[in-house]
């Protein structure tokens, strides 16, 4: 997809609303696959050149991209936070700032220096830092208005099967063949049901209230579709239907049931038994195990900052690389000048050749100065929007290979600082896809979860509970499928056999203990019950190992809680 930067003047306005003349004042956007995307009340969208700002001076055209538009929804989604309405400022947190970080994102360029430089240029005149006062408040109606009102976004076409409303909770409505079997081919891996309707049926109209509340009952457990045979003979004739209402429902694919009637109460029963069917309820769930049975959204992090004169020494000669400048100057800006530093710096110019600086440099450090890279590095990932950027390819892979090469046997201030990292990346969903099936943060993991040092085993507890909570995360929102469990089956019985051994093993760190036992919860909880964990378990004899560790002297009533918790899991789970 073509990215377009639009460059807009709105020094026009300086004359009349402030009486002084101002030569430029730049407004930014980016458009990207039929949408403008700004900043002003919130980050905001119109169709290109639609905004009450007219039509912009300049069109730039600032490269391609080949990420799909769902990756750049969530990355604008994640920036949402730093861009609020409440956090605009003229000419310290502006459309400019993140036109950038979306530039950055999307083609690894900067916009041109004279629209970033442009405020600090302006205010490092007496001139400047006289007017901005003035020039802040009067533009501010001019920068933050709405969008336009009532005009939807122009995006790629639309085929025929993406006309069909998708929305998990409602009825698919389609109105012909190649729609219907458009519809039952997305539910091919779970269930559906088709609802036969026409204009002329009474009866038909008295179950559409019961139908339209199973769909929002059944959420996206279920594909439940209507079609008007009066107009679709395609279809009727296909499926030979006779008489309305009638309903077929399918599972996994196959046709499994069909029956004719307006009974409600018949189609609650069979609806729901299909859910049941597709998605069969696990024996977990009727337990009592309140600290499994939801989503965590609690991850543990390390965000300390380290002294940052003495970590750019570790890394000479190469605390001079170009690629390096950029980063340690954005570092101590966003994090090292005030005590609550502010999310608007902008970010890196050489953010993109960062991976690279990376791989070359580690390597040449000496063994125990290569730590220093490895924290600097976290630092930087502490903001999000960073975090964000080398969460897609093609920056993701370099970085992360780089970081994940280091032996297990370095020393362990790198593989402590490594676990941090690993840490606190584990926390942002868009990282989950690449950590969770390399195979070398289990490693890292694993080897850190047995070691003999009482921090590291802290640290690796905390990295094991961040990612069995990722894919328990996944794992819950699917309903149990075990199919869409992020983290593989094999790397899921590498962690469960290490944390088992480690629990048994665990005598002088509390909070190394409860990290293993909420993470070995979380990967049994709702795994396949003939699967290979859940066998591993049966097979160590886990559920004596966890119950063991309640006999101990000086444990608290909350570790004694959750001991219970996951005893219980272990015992009537399996």
């Amino acid at each position: 997809m073509d990215v377009e930067l639009y460059v807009y003047d709105l020094s026009q306005y300086s004359l009349a609303l402030t009486g002084t003349q101002i030569d430029a004042i730049y407004h930014t956007s980016i458009v990207l696959n039929g949408v403008e995307y700004y900043f002003g009340q919130g980050i905001q969208t119109a169709i290109p050149g639609s905004t009450h700002h007219g039509q912009p001076m300049e069109k730039l055209h600032l490269g391609k991209t080949e990420l799909p538009i769902d990756v750049v929804d969530e990355y604008l989604q994640s920036l949402a936070s730093i861009y609020t309405p409440e956090s605009y400022d003229l000419f310290l947190h502006n459309c400019n700032n993140f036109t950038q970080d979306l530039a950055m994102f999307l083609v690894g360029q900067s916009i041109p220096e004279h629209i970033q430089n442009l405020p600090q240029t302006f205010l490092s005149t007496p001139f400047g830092q006289m007017m901005k006062p003035q020039l802040d408040q009067a533009l501010r109606g001019v920068t933050q208005a709405a969008a336009p009102a009532a005009q939807p976004l122009a995006r790629a076409p639309v085929t025929a099967a993406a006309r069909t409303p998708v929305s998990p909770g409602k009825v698919r409505l389609v109105s012909n063949l190649s729609q219907l079997e458009d519809q039952l081919a997305s539910a091919t891996s779970s269930c559906a049901v088709i609802f036969f309707t026409s204009a002329t049926c009474p009866p038909c109209k008295a179950v559409y209230p019961t139908y339209d509340e199973l769909a929002e009952e059944v959420g996206d457990n279920a594909v439940l579709i209507k079609i008007d045979i009066s107009t679709a003979y395609d279809a009727s004739s296909k499926y030979d239907v006779r008489a309305t209402p009638t309903f077929m429902t399918f599972l996994k694919g196959a046709k499994l049931d069909e029956w004719t009637g307006a009974d409600p109460a018949k189609l609650r029963g069979n609806v729901r038994l299909l859910v049941e069917m597709a998605h069969p309820t696990h024996p977990h769930r009727q337990l009592p195990l309140p600290g499994f049975q939801r989503t965590l959204t609690s991850f543990v992090t390390y965000k300390k900052l380290p002294p940052l004169g003495k970590l750019t020494q570790k890394l000479r000669p190469h605390d001079q690389d170009p690629r390096l400048t950029p980063i340690l100057d954005f570092i101590t800006a966003r994090f090292f000048t005030s005590p609550t530093p502010a999310a608007d710096t902008p970010l890196p110019s050489t953010l993109p050749s960062f991976p690279a600086y990376l791989a070359s440099t580690l390597p040449s450090l000496p063994a125990e100065n290569r730590f220093a890279l490895i924290d600097l590095t976290r630092l930087l990932l502490l903001d999000p929007r960073a975090s964000s950027f080398f969460a897609e390819p093609p920056h993701q892979t370099p970085l992360l290979h780089t970081i994940l090469a280091s032996p297990l046997s370095s020393p362990y201030n790198t593989r402590i600082t490594t676990l941090h990292l690993l840490c606190n990346l584990s926390q942002n969903p868009h990282h989950h896809p690449f950590l969770l099936s390399d195979p070398q943060t289990v490693h890292h993991t694993t080897a850190a979860l047995l070691d003999p040092n009482r921090t590291l085993r802290t640290v690796a507890a905390s990295l094991a509970h961040n990612l069995a909570a990722a894919n328990h995360n996944a794992r819950f929102a699917a309903g149990g499928a075990p199919d869409q469990d992020p983290l593989p089956e094999e790397a899921q019985v590498e962690l469960t056999a290490s944390l088992v051994e480690a629990i048994a093993r665990e005598e002088g760190s509390p909070d190394s203990l409860r990290g293993m036992l909420l993470a070995l919860g979380l990967l049994a909880y709702e795994a396949p019950v003939e699967g290979a964990v859940l066998d591993l378990c049966r097979a160590m004899g886990v559920a004596e190992t966890v119950r063991a560790k309640a006999k101990a002297k000086g444990k608290t009533k909350e570790e004694v809680g959750l001991i219970e918790e996951v005893g219980v899991l272990l015992e009537r789970g399996l």
